[in-house]
């Protein structure tokens, strides 16, 4: 069965500002498309280093509470070019099938108590690290995650995973810490590293994301991907560095995710909230890292703590870190549905929580999903900025591993 974009976007209630282009599946035509008022051709062959069927149908979700649609991956394209935001669920159906078991118990948050220990730590973070580990991440030609390319980044990205690990964790430390491949099959891989905790009885993981996959909006062009995402990516690293040199110890399990195919519609995050559910795993708190780098010009430095789609009571304990520890205030915004990585999590009625750069208004949309998506675009890209964001990921870590 065909559906067109624009009947999709008709069921799911959201208005266009203009028309996008209804593409049927026809092997003989010559097929354009137009995203952002440029005309691109679309292939009919398979193109060089890309694994992508634009004509293959995805279920997707385009909003809560209304059904989802079967559109083709052009169609997704096309919808994403818009800013529309969704969950491809074609291979997660099941995600959130027990969500409402956990919704109905609550988990409440502690007091804070470790800020010696914090404060010791998010002493020793750097820029150098990130800096040097952002330059090399964004200088593939693409992460996109159905590229050879997305391949060798995630590749460099486990290697580089490994080598802090080895650099920096205590023997008796890295007795206790797990690196492993997430399998997909479109081939980027995501990666889980997992510090086990001390008490076996206190099985609740703590969960740090971030996504390691980029995208152009017409995926076969370049996307460096500096901000998004790479910078919540080596955001996250830094803060496992920090937390391996101090020899940390935590009581329940931490984990640190780099999540494959978020801009192809949250499916790497997807696959393994829906393992997670299905293995009962219970997790005590996940926060998301997408976007850590961007400071607009003329506006307030600040993190923007998401307010929907979260959990509440864990953005609360959040906001409560960023006061304690960081040197820059807050801001509360909205990003929408299916905006991230916690949004499976929070599907599987998992609490989680979001943390971007700013305000999402003055987050750096002029450049993501282009080939300006880079460190050197403007001084408005702010390693320090970021420094801010792995202070906030050790915390979160310290106070809620224990």
């Amino acid at each position: 069965m065909k559906t067109s974009l624009l009947l999709l976007l008709s069921f799911s209630g959201i208005t266009l500002s203009k028309p996008i282009n209804q593409v049927f599946y026809d092997a003989g035509s010559n097929r354009q498309v137009v995203i952002q008022d440029q005309v691109f051709d679309v292939p009919s062959n398979p193109q060089p280093g890309f694994n992508l069927n634009l004509d293959e149908l995805r279920l997707v979700q385009l909003s809560e509470g209304q059904e989802p649609v079967w559109m083709t991956e052009l169609e997704k394209i096309e919808a994403k070019a818009k800013g529309l935001r969704f969950f491809d669920i074609t291979d997660n159906r099941n995600l959130g099938s027990s969500a409402d078991f956990r919704v109905a118990t609550k988990t409440s948050y502690p007091p804070l108590s470790a800020h010696e220990q914090v404060t010791k730590v998010i002493k020793t973070l750097s820029t150098e690290g990130p800096r040097a580990n952002l330059e090399k991440f964004s200088s593939f030609r693409t992460r996109y995650y159905r590229s050879e390319t997305g391949k060798e980044s995630q590749q460099w990205l486990l290697s580089k995973i490994n080598e802090v690990t080895a650099d920096f964790a205590s023997p008796s430390l890295k007795s206790l810490i797990s690196i492993d491949e997430f399998h997909h099959p479109w081939g980027q891989h995501s990666i889980i590293v997992r510090i086990n905790g001390s008490d076996a009885a206190n099985d609740q993981i703590v969960i740090l994301g971030a996504h390691q996959d980029s995208t152009n909006l017409w995926p076969f062009l370049a996307a460096p991907g500096a901000d998004d995402d790479g910078s919540g990516s080596v955001t996250i690293l830094e803060s496992y560095r920090a937390l391996l040199a101090s020899d940390f110890h935590p009581i329940r399990p931490v984990e640190f995710h780099w999540y494959s195919a978020e801009e192809g519609g949250l499916l790497g995050s997807q696959a393994i909230a829906q393992h997670y559910e299905a293995q009962g795993l219970k997790v005590y708190a996940m926060s998301q890292y997408d976007m850590t780098a961007w400071v607009k010009r003329g506006t307030v430095e600040e993190v923007g703590v998401i307010v929907d789609y979260v959990d509440s009571a864990l953005t609360e304990f959040n906001q409560g870190l960023i006061t304690e520890y960081l040197d820059i205030p807050f801001v509360e915004t909205k990003c929408g549905y299916a905006c991230s990585d916690h949004a499976p999590w929070s599907k599987a009625g998992y609490p989680s929580i979001f943390t971007i750069e700013g305000a999402f208004e003055n987050s750096n949309h002029r450049n993501i999903h282009t080939a300006n998506d880079r460190i050197d675009i403007s001084d408005e890209f702010s390693f320090s900025h970021m420094l801010e964001f792995s202070k906030l990921a050790v915390a979160f870590a310290i106070e809620l591993g224990g």
